[in-house]
């Protein structure tokens, strides 16, 4: 299992190399096997007899965090879709995007993100888990910003990073306080302590943490706002992250960790409200716009939030409503998002104001946009997917298992935000597609997409009517399990057309009826879009808080980047003490024994006494040789007292360092001016003594609390023990420096290798500007 998370990432180390054959053959086509071989490798397990699969390989298990990988139904749902989705997406951008485009960068990008999505899904590690969920952020900012050289992609490809990382951040907190609860850091055990951790007090900032990661992950209200902006990256971007994968990692996280919250009322609340309140406003909103990506894009948001509030009522008929439209809403959206890039492709423009009557042009693109539009409004007809999962959802707002106001009210929201659903689906398919034609504004005389590019979107369109006409040929081998996954109560749901003229029907006729005048109408209530949200923006207030931010960081910033390597090392040393002393005092670090100390004689206070003196008179003199030779007499006197203690061997290493140092110092010094006597102010003075003093005194407490410390078993017995076993050696530094510690070593070697040539670099930089 692991090959199929990290292929595509290792697939991607070749890609700078099949690049350079773009111009003979497009570099998709290798790609494209990627995604196709792991979703051939996922498909092998569907089936009614499914039962959950774990894979675990060591990573750091000192820490308890392995690759654990857990296959159940939910997270073969996504795989699936990630890597179907992935590979349709794949054949499209073949023909989307021409060979003079920087296709090695866009397909690295595009399976880095893959990785991550599949690790996400797949992980049973929390830890694991974020760092894939970090990877997706990554690279969804890679590949947002792919057109780097347009303003507004830079802004979105920032924009979705900044919001998404800090619900990474919180949530990586929300992990860390589970970890700690639970002493675990597998999924599936913790789902083993429901009762431990519904009853910690941290509950409340787990439950915070987590839900602020996954509704800034899947654009839940108010973080929608990165979702728009993020429709400026090319189309198979859009249709991959923002219709299928990405956004839906959100819902991911609340499903994976459903039946451990559950139990919890406030999950009911929150997730509800937020879900339900994003259904309401990004379904407003989208009748709104004039771009056709962000039509879809707050189409998006709507989904996503119905999406969520099925998963936070809960209960068994909305668990599978749910995790049947997250595969009803990959297909329809999938194939718009598609279907608006070939409009832009073959008109020059995604302004539906300049469009109109492309059905003469577009047949094919129209007719795949006709099931996709009606299938996202939720058209009662049998062969269409959508429906099945909107009447599904209607069923389940009037089953809650809350009394409360917010379940009273949620089937009317539901309605409501339904029948904006209507309204920007019929805005999206007749905006376009009917009406007078107005080929003079369209930069691009339209035709039909060639087969290449359309062949993707009628997969996608194939699946629609095919869940449509047959519904549960993927219920029970497929749906039924990962509904399980996240309510293990769910039983088999025959999904049908026909149930009657019951109230969920009721429902949908009251959406279409309501929403056919809402479209018909809508140039004439559209100005309540100049009331709410009026010259409100949630964006204005993002900008504006980034704008801050960079304000006051920025003020921070020149306030000690001062260019004085002086300040820069009075505010280490300065930290370092303050944190370090604070340490110390909390964790009852101030401790003194005498146990196990040589006896001092006169010999090693009298070295002693001359370092002392030695340094002190470093301080005083003016003079750069004094200064150096004086200074050596601290290192030599360091090394006299190494002799004493019988340790030869340090002793030597001490003299071979202390003489290069000196030797590299009157070097330095030769170029360097005159040392002067000090011009501070007596308030600098002030705290350069106390800093130098501290500093000192920091060092003393603890080389004595390392000795008077017993916090651990010493490692010296260890060494003594393995030295001659592991390393072949007597002398014990030796075997630790060269064997033990041998990365250490060599990467010390190569920092001083590197600052070796940077050395080269300046020397032969000098050398050529004073020859010019």
């Amino acid at each position: 299992m692991i090959f199929a998370v990290l292929i595509p990432l290792i697939i991607a180390c070749f890609i700078p190399l099949l690049s350079k054959l773009k111009e003979k053959i497009h570099t998709g086509i290798f790609v494209l096997f990627v995604p196709l071989s792991i979703f051939l490798y996922f498909v092998q397990f569907l089936g009614r007899d499914f039962n959950p699969i774990r894979h675990t390989y060591n990573w750091i298990p000192s820490l308890g965090i392995n690759f654990d990988f857990y296959l159940d139904g939910l997270s073969l749902l996504f795989a699936l879709l990630i890597s179907g989705i992935g590979a349709l997406v794949v054949l499209y951008s073949i023909f989307y995007l021409s060979k003079q485009e920087r296709l090695g960068s866009f397909y690295v990008y595009l399976l880095m993100f893959m990785t991550a999505m599949l690790g996400v899904v797949l992980s049973d590690n929390i830890f694991v888990l974020y760092t894939f969920w970090e990877l997706t952020s990554i690279s969804s900012f890679l590949l947002i910003g792919y057109w780097h050289f347009k303003e507004r992609s830079r802004y979105g490809a920032l924009k979705s990073m900044l919001i998404t990382i800090f619900g990474g951040l919180s949530m990586f907190g929300g992990f860390i306080l589970l970890w700690v609860v639970t002493g675990t850091t597998s999924i599936q055990e913790m789902i083993n302590q429901v009762d431990v951790i519904l009853d910690s007090s941290y509950l409340p900032l787990i439950l915070g943490f987590i839900l602020l990661g996954a509704f800034t992950k899947s654009a839940q209200f108010p973080f929608h706002i990165w979702l728009p902006d993020a429709m400026e990256a090319p189309t198979p971007v859009s249709a991959y992250l923002h219709s299928a994968t990405m956004v839906k990692a959100g819902l991911f996280l609340i499903a994976r960790f459903s039946p451990i919250f559950s139990g919890s009322e406030w999950f009911f609340i929150v997730v509800s409200l937020v879900g339900i309140t994003t259904l309401c406003w990004g379904s407003y909103m989208a009748v709104r716009q004039t771009d056709l990506k962000a039509i879809l894009a707050f189409s998006t948001i709507s989904q996503l939030g119905m999406i969520m509030a099925m998963l936070g009522f809960g209960t068994t008929a909305a668990v599978f409503a749910a995790i049947f439209h997250i595969l009803n809403h990959a297909t329809f959206k999938g194939s718009l998002f598609m279907v608006a890039g070939i409009i832009d492709h073959e008109t020059g423009t995604r302004d539906i104001r300049k469009l109109g009557g492309l059905i003469t042009f577009l047949p094919i693109t129209a007719t795949l946009a006709l099931f996709g539009t009606f299938s996202m409004a939720g058209m009662p007809l049998p062969f269409l997917n959508g429906f099945y999962s909107k009447e599904l959802f209607f069923d389940a707002t009037l089953h809650l298992d809350s009394t409360t106001f917010i379940a009273q009210a949620i089937p009317y929201l539901a309605v409501f935000g339904s029948i904006f659903t209507f309204v920007y689906s019929m805005y999206f398919f007749f905006g376009v597609f009917t009406g007078p034609k107005q080929l003079d504004k369209l930069p691009k005389k339209p035709h039909e997409a060639p087969i290449g590019m359309l062949l993707s979107p009628i997969v996608l369109v194939a699946g629609v009517i095919l869940i449509g006409l047959f519904p549960n040929i993927v219920n029970a081998p497929f749906l039924l399990h990962a509904a399980q996954a996240v309510n293990p109560d769910v039983e088999f749901h025959k999904v049908a057309f026909w149930h009657g003229f019951n109230t969920p029907l009721k429902m949908s006729l009251i959406v279409v009826a309501i929403g056919i005048i809402l479209f018909v109408t809508r140039k004439k209530w559209s100005k309540v879009y100049t009331i709410l949200p009026g010259k409100l923006s949630l964006n204005k207030v993002y900008d504006q808080i980034v704008e801050k931010l960079d304000v006051i960081s920025g003020a921070i910033t020149r306030s000690y980047m001062t260019g004085s390597l002086k300040n820069y090392m009075s505010i280490i040393l300065a930290t370092t003490l303050i944190v370090s002393f604070v340490f110390m005092f909390i964790t009852n670090g101030f401790t003194l024994e005498y146990d196990y100390l040589a006896d001092v004689t006169i010999l090693e206070v009298s070295v002693v006494i001359i370092m002392i003196i030695a340094a002190v008179a470093t301080i005083f003199t003016n003079h750069n040789i004094a200064a150096i030779l004086v200074l050596g007499v601290v290192g030599y006197g360091v090394a006299i007292l190494f002799v004493v203690y019988r340790a030869p061997d340090i002793a030597l290493t001490q003299f071979v360092i202390e003489t290069v140092t000196v030797a590299l110092f009157l070097l330095c010094f030769y170029h360097l001016p005159k040392l002067r006597k000090s011009t501070d102010s007596a308030g600098t003075k002030m705290t350069n003594l106390f800093i130098s003093v501290g500093f000192g005194a920091l060092m003393t407490m603890v080389a004595i609390s390392a000795h008077s410390s017993n916090w651990f078993e010493s490692i010296s017995d260890y060494f003594v023990e393995t030295s001659y076993k592991l390393g072949g050696g007597h002398n014990i530094v030796n075997v630790i420096l060269v064997d033990m510690r041998g990365l250490d070593t060599l990467f010390e070697i190569a920092v001083l290798g590197i600052a070796a040539l940077a050395i080269i670099g300046l020397i032969k930089l000098k050398k050529d500007k004073g020859a010019q």
